[in-house]
């Protein structure tokens, strides 16, 4: 695997399928919108590869899975998604759940002088109230949203975006997220990536060709051994200059 740059001065991290497990609420809300729109339910494992690109694609794939060509309509679309966008509002952290070893590691990566910030295909209006409800917001400098459609990921837009508001280079801050989305993003922006094994990026199929990270973890608590170091004769935390 790929070196971890010993220059590694920020963390950034994907939100759905990274931090949190979202999926419950997401399918909770994607299932009663169908219902009250008169389409029959999908499955839970079908939707979690429906997700990854924003909610405006999430509704458009739900409804051609449900329905068919039925979702063309304009109108029908439109309706739908801004139902999705009611029933989602009301229950973000209803049935989500933080992964494992994650509020762990962003204290200690705080703690180790890491500057840490959220980048994220979800819009503004979930993002953030998610985070404040998981308890997650406290650790970041700020949050990046997809709220226009061309800074969404696969776009390197928001990366770069949060390596100029921070005054770092991209190779100086490090990307963590689940799928080939992110890994695309980071890419094209020019900065280190670790993929997640956990998360949503598994149900998507990556084709010959695709990005691939620097390393994979199957833990989020790996990642702290990753940027940081602690050494017997000097306690002080310090930036990780081994090999992935």
């Amino acid at each position: 695997m790929a070196k971890l740059n010993e220059r590694i001065r920020a963390v950034a991290f994907d939100l759905d399928g990274t931090l949190i497990d979202t999926m419950d609420d997401l399918a909770a809300s994607v299932n009663l919108m169908l219902g009250m729109l008169g389409a029959p339910e999908l499955t839970q494992a079908r939707i979690r590869t429906l997700v990854g690109n924003g909610v405006e694609t999430l509704v458009l794939r739900a409804l051609n899975d449900s329905v068919g060509s039925a979702s063309a309509h304009s109108a029908r679309r439109s309706a739908a998604l801004a139902l999705f966008r009611r029933l989602y509002g009301q229950q973000l952290y209803r049935r989500s759940k933080v992964y494992p070893g994650v509020v762990d590691t962003l204290r200690s990566l705080t703690e180790a002088g890491m500057a840490l910030c959220c980048i994220t295909n979800k819009d503004s209006v979930f993002a953030e109230p998610l985070l404040k409800q998981a308890g997650l917001s406290e650790f970041f400098s700020f949050t990046l949203c997809a709220d226009r459609a061309e800074d969404r990921k696969p776009s390197p837009n928001m990366l770069l975006a949060a390596c100029a508001r921070l005054g770092l280079a991209p190779a100086e801050m490090l990307y963590v997220g689940d799928s080939g989305i992110d890994i695309a993003a980071a890419r094209a922006a020019g900065l280190p990536v670790i993929a997640v094994g956990y998360g949503y990026g598994k149900d998507h199929a990556a084709g010959p060709g695709a990005a691939q990270p620097d390393g994979r973890v199957a833990e989020m608590s790996e990642i702290v051994a990753l940027c940081v170091l602690r050494t017997a004769d000097k306690p002080d935390l310090k930036l990780y200059t081994g090999t992935l």
